[in-house]
């Protein structure tokens, strides 16, 4: 199965430790402080391991989204 690439919005800035975590990941922080994390995700047990980090470093979620591939 393909991965999915996936958004994730988050509140704040994240730190290069994270970042570290993450080495196929593109990251931009924009506008009211929020960071867009961009990567594949390969299936919902990839995805929730990632939103555990998030919640485990107190770092609010905004969003989670498909990217389209087109």
């Amino acid at each position: 199965m393909d991965s999915q690439i996936t958004e994730i919005v988050v509140q704040g800035t994240l730190g290069p430790e994270f970042m570290a975590a993450l080495p196929d990941y593109a990251f931009s922080t924009g506008r009211g402080g929020r960071t867009r994390i961009v990567g594949p995700v390969a299936d919902q047990a990839k995805l929730f391991g990632i939103l555990d980090m998030l919640e485990q470093f107190h770092i609010e979620v905004i969003s989670v989204n498909p990217v389209d591939s087109g």
